[in-house]
């Protein structure tokens, strides 16, 4: 085991860092934890043996914010590895996005993987995952990463995906408030863009801004908040034949 990991995350509604945390907690003692979805604190620069960094999969990319945030770090040489987290339908370019982006900050890759968590926008999805057999892959392979530091660490690691990247993820909508919103500006805290405000009960959200991130609903603890419903029916839709497929996750040293 490792002493110390860092574990940079970008991690909306919760499934990402779940799936991180099992890695980091199979593959060191202690983890210091930055969350990239706050926009209130720096993480700090890389000081230990490994970094790794986890991020959601929107549309079959990573989102721009955790590329911004990732582009505010110098690796120097750190050795990494990345986790791209996605909502069984897939993952596309976003693994190859997220190796390309951290190697180009001086990190280096010494292994990723594409992991399966509950979809965000439509929770029947991978509900429940990442569950006890991920929670077992994802251990056997922090065994394996363990293994290769200390053997071999060198060696590029290659991921699927292509370059250019595919058209990101730009859809002209954002979670609404219902009535039962008390005004107390926790979707406000939570938004890593800065897209929602609040002044008093009344709830503005800037499209423009918005990533559909759906971090506010998972915030809110009166459940006041909801993709508009047009929206959430073609979400449904869209991914229903995906909630009795279960897709495997995938390793790469």
């Amino acid at each position: 085991m490792l002493n110390t990991v860092q574990f940079y995350y970008f991690s909306p509604t919760g499934g990402t860092k779940k799936a991180g945390m099992i890695f980091c907690n199979g593959i060191a003692e202690n983890v210091k934890g930055y969350n990239l979805c706050d926009r209130e604190n720096e993480p700090e620069q890389p000081d230990s043996d490994l970094a790794v960094f986890a991020a959601p999969v929107f549309g079959g990319r990573i989102p721009g914010v955790v590329t911004e945030s990732i582009r505010r770090l110098n690796g120097s040489g750190t050795r990494t590895v990345t986790l791209a987290v996605y909502g069984n339908r897939a993952y596309e370019d976003a693994l190859l996005e997220l190796n390309r982006t951290v190697e180009e900050q001086g990190f280096q890759v010494t292994a990723s993987a594409a992991l399966i968590a509950q979809h965000s926008m439509a929770p029947e999805v991978g509900k429940g995952r990442p569950d006890d057999a991920d929670e077992k892959e994802i251990l056997d392979f922090a065994r394996m990463v363990l293994d290769k530091m200390g053997k071999n660490p060198e060696g590029q690691v290659k991921v699927p995906g292509n370059f250019p990247y595919k058209v990101g993820m730009n859809m002209p909508a954002a979670p609404i408030s219902l009535p039962s919103c008390t005004g107390c500006g926790k979707c406000e805290k939570s938004c890593p863009t800065g897209a929602i405000s609040v002044n008093g009960n009344a709830v503005a959200t800037d499209t423009e801004k918005c990533i559909l991130c759906m971090a506010c609903t998972a915030a809110c603890l009166e459940h006041a908040r909801i993709l508009p419903p047009p929206l959430q029916q073609a979400m449904e839709e869209k991914l229903g034949a995906l909630k009795t497929v279960r897709r495997e996750n995938e390793f790469f040293l």
